[in-house]
């Protein structure tokens, strides 16, 4: 093959497959993929799917054709989201790829595994193994196609998926609310529609729900703030109840509120952990190390039991796994559920939304208050040299503090921390700070940053 096999040394990361078509990610490399992913998996049968970015479908028929020539059937769902794809890999018993680049820009695609189960694949559970198998099929070294080649098929799991998706609320209880999604072009514009027909209380409009990979409206990356600005303008003036803002792959939800003024992650995972203690008392609940101090105070205080975990999907349903823990959220809005298949959904997360604020009988804006407690940076990239070299002059500037290297570093400065960790994929250190005041938190960050570009 053409494509050298050192491509996949930039483009496999810490728990999925991303980088640029056709320089990085080609049809060569997603037929490497396909033949070791199905060696890996030593399954006669596995999942694929894609979203909605133009360049999926030759990818997934490269990929499906290095698959079934080592006698792997595969069945193609099409189009779908990548918790769609998690709820396939549960419910059929099967592993799973998912084409996507998720909130990457248009000329981005990659891959997400999953193992039956939607167990997950990442560094340390099978991706560094696919990505040497999937070199050695690059550079003429693979091995030989079986006797018999596997089969192809198609299935569609919508519907079923919207049913289990709604499965997680009381329909019946939830109260008439106005409800607008901004679907970013994504994924998010064909599972939402499927949701929200099944809630016959609930008036939906959707944004930007044209399926359309080149993002002509705005990028499907809603942690950004600028990209929440249109669904919060629509919002207010539309006089709606809640926003939903998704990701290109409609695996992650950010909320706003009827003001137009969003929830962080953290907020939204300290209300839903709240929800998920009612029905669990005593459950065990994970939130990743960026996560507000709000949650796990949240969460002890309704009885259950906070586990810090690192940043990434990969990770957080590993150790679900390992604790037993019900329901788990990130800073990014990802959300994870025991009865999910310990996957993340971006819909799920919205249902409940809809179930708290439909319990508590006042709006989004009143119900979030109990849940934000301090002040916070956001996260907040420099770019460096050697991140490594940064991060210790940091962690010895802070000597005298509490420091853990769980995932970067963190440190406990008593009313205020802070986290330091270097990307998986750029020169750039992420920081994240907390406060209890608006004030101390800018302070602290311009200290720090100053610090970390100090020569």
């Amino acid at each position: 093959m053409s494509t050298d096999p050192r491509i996949l040394d930039d483009i496999v990361k810490a728990y999925d497959v991303r980088g640029t078509v056709p320089d990085q990610v080609n049809t060569d490399v997603a037929y490497a993929l396909g033949v070791a992913f199905a060696r890996f998996c030593g399954t006669d049968r596995l999942l694929v799917a894609r979203d909605m970015r133009p360049s999926g479908p030759e990818l997934v028929e490269a990929f499906s054709r290095g698959a079934m020539e080592q006698g792997v059937d595969v069945v193609d769902l099409g189009l779908a989201s990548t918790d769609l794809m998690y709820y396939a890999a549960g419910t059929l018993d099967a592993p799973g790829a998912m084409f996507t680049a998720s909130h990457n820009p248009a000329q981005y695609n990659g891959v997400k595994f999953c193992l039956s189960g939607a167990r997950p694949v990442g560094v340390d559970t099978g991706l560094d193994d696919v990505k040497r198998m999937a070199q050695e099929v690059l550079a003429g070294r693979g091995p030989a196609a079986a006797a018999t080649a596997g089969s192809s098929s198609t299935r569609n799991l919508l519907s079923a998926f919207a049913d289990h998706v709604v499965s997680f609320v009381d329909i019946a209880a939830l109260r008439p609310l106005k409800v607008v999604a901004d679907t970013a072009n994504g994924m998010g514009g064909l599972v939402v529609p499927a949701v929200f027909e099944r809630l016959p209380q609930i008036t939906i409009e959707v944004m930007y729900g044209e399926l359309d990979g080149t993002f002509p409206n705005h990028p499907a990356d809603p942690l950004q703030p600028a990209n929440q600005r249109d669904l919060q303008a629509r919002v207010v003036s539309g006089g709606f109840d809640i926003g939903l803002a998704f990701d290109g792959d409609a695996d992650r939800v950010f909320v706003v509120d009827e003001t137009g003024r969003g929830l962080s992650g953290s907020t939204t995972t300290a209300m839903l952990a709240a929800g998920v203690l009612r029905n669990n008392p005593g459950a065990t609940i994970l939130h990743n190390l960026i996560c507000s101090r709000a949650v796990p105070e949240v969460v002890r205080e309704h009885g259950g039991i906070p586990v810090r975990t690192k940043v990434g999907h990969s990770f957080i349903k590993q150790q679900m796994a390992e604790t037993g823990a019900v329901f788990g959220g990130e800073h990014s809005a990802h959300y994870y559920f025991l009865r999910n298949f310990r996957a993340d959904s971006g819909l799920i997360a919205s249902m409940l939304v809809l179930n708290e604020v439909s319990l508590a009988q006042a709006p989004l804006s009143v119900v979030r208050k109990p849940f934000e407690r301090y002040s916070s940076s956001g996260e907040i990239n420099t770019a460096v040299a050697d991140t490594q070299a940064v991060i210790d002059r940091v962690a010895a500037e802070f000597a005298s503090f509490t420091q853990d290297h769980l995932d970067g570093l963190t440190v406990d400065c008593g009313p205020w921390w802070f986290n330091l960790r270097p990307s998986n994929t750029e020169p750039l250190l992420r920081l994240n700070l907390e406060a209890p005041t608006r004030d101390e938190c800018d302070q602290r960050v311009h200290e720090l940053l100053a610090l970390i570009t100090s020569v």
